[in-house]
């Protein structure tokens, strides 16, 4: 989707949050609804049923008829294509749950013509037409997607507007070098590649760390419920924002990058939703090392894992290959000899078999590379690997 930064003025920025809390509303309803739904009960209503008991309730309540009817609408669609996904057995999405004020603020618009269009004012003001609120500039920063159908208008916790129109770009063709890549995703080095480089995931700066930080005491002791509070809050969101903005750009661009210099790009499978699951435990039985669990899981997420796979896998349709992480750190790239002893420290790996030394990450990029991937009780043939599952020993009489 094709995302522009928002530029409504006062007037219109409250037409738009009228319409984002009418979705909320109507969303909300509808995820109760259908929480109320037990086995042997009447199952829950679908679209057309409850378009139908939308009009009664705009007939019933003014301030719900004063907003738009096609957003509430396109909110029940929305709803709709949430529950059948959720049923789908080959989409895992999760079911879906109620939203709330300042997390879920965002609207849906669709047709072309009579609902709505886009023009451009000059070389970087563009104008889209928004129910109710008229026409509301964006920043242009790249030409309108062509063949648009719908857009999406959403707020952030930083108060910024952004809207995204529904076109799916056409996938980065590959160079037809035949040239492979393995990236090594980590959290000192956020990807290294098979070729020797290494990448780092923009983060905060040192300063603007040192400011959160003593935001987040500010915060700690403001009353809640304060304009003190909401102020705080609103600083140390429009950090956090600044933060995945440079997190999301680096994803964009490294991932455009590699789709353009390779034809097949191979990374780890790894289970970031596993690794990154909380260690405090339960009351009855606690957790260990919560305070370093949770920094690792900090410094998992701020590297983009996830967010950078997901766009090579839509940049690079069937060149994206995942891999098995077994071993992979601690094979050695030259010989294939298998040894936790080789890597040294987090950033040194030395083989202790043929002494082939080389960075650790870019010595696991070239295993990911070759699609090397050892079990516990694998190998190549040749050099069989010291890390074995253990094995029930015989006793004798």
């Amino acid at each position: 989707m094709s995302r522009y930064r928002l530029l409504p003025t006062p007037a219109q920025e409250a037409v738009l949050r009228d319409h984002c809390g009418h979705a909320r509303y109507v969303w909300n309803l509808a995820v109760e609804q259908h929480a109320q739904w037990r086995p042997g009960r009447t199952s829950a209503p679908g679209y057309r049923e409850q378009c139908r008991q939308l009009t009664e309730a705009r007939a019933e309540y003014p301030w719900l008829a004063a907003g738009s009817q096609t957003v509430q609408q396109q909110a029940l669609r929305d709803f709709t294509q949430a529950m059948a996904a959720f049923f789908d057995p080959k989409n895992p999405a999760g079911r879906p749950s109620w939203r709330k004020a300042g997390r879920a603020e965002g609207f849906r618009i669709v047709g072309r013509g009579r609902q709505w269009d886009v023009r451009r004012l000059s070389r970087h003001v563009g104008q889209v037409w928004v129910p109710k609120a008229g026409w509301v500039r964006f920043r242009w920063s790249r030409a309108a997607p062509p063949g648009a159908k719908s857009y999406r208008v959403t707020m952030d916790r930083a108060g910024r507007w952004h809207i995204a129109f529904a076109v799916i770009p056409a996938p980065v063709p590959a160079p037809g070098n035949g040239q492979a890549v393995g990236v090594d995703r980590g959290v000192a080095v956020s990807a290294a590649l098979s070729t020797g480089q290494m990448l780092h995931a923009p983060g905060l700066t040192r300063r603007e760390r040192t400011r959160l930080r003593r935001l987040q005491r500010k915060l700690a002791c403001a009353k809640r419920g304060s304009n003190r509070r909401g102020r705080v809050r609103h600083t140390i969101a429009r950090l956090r924002a600044r933060e995945t903005d440079r997190r999301k750009d680096w994803a964009e661009k490294t991932s455009t990058d590699l789709a353009r210099r390779f034809d097949l790009i191979r990374v780890e499978d790894l289970q970031i939703t596993n690794m990154t699951r909380s260690a405090k435990g339960t009351r009855g039985d606690p957790g260990r090392n919560v305070r370093q669990k949770t920094g690792l899981n900090r410094g998992i997420l701020g590297s983009g894992w996830g967010q950078l796979v997901r766009r090579l896998e839509d940049k690079a349709p069937g060149r994206v290959e995942k891999i098995r992480p077994a071993f992979t750190s601690q094979r050695c790239s030259a010989c294939g000899h298998v040894d936790a002893k080789s890597r040294e420290s987090q950033a040194r790996f030395v083989c202790t078999a043929c002494g082939f030394a080389l960075h650790a990450d870019v010595n696991a990029a070239r295993n990911i590379a070759a699609g090397h991937a050892v079990t516990a009780r694998g190998g190549d043939g040749v050099a069989r690997p010291m890390n074995r599952e253990p094995q029930l020993l015989l006793q004798t009489a």
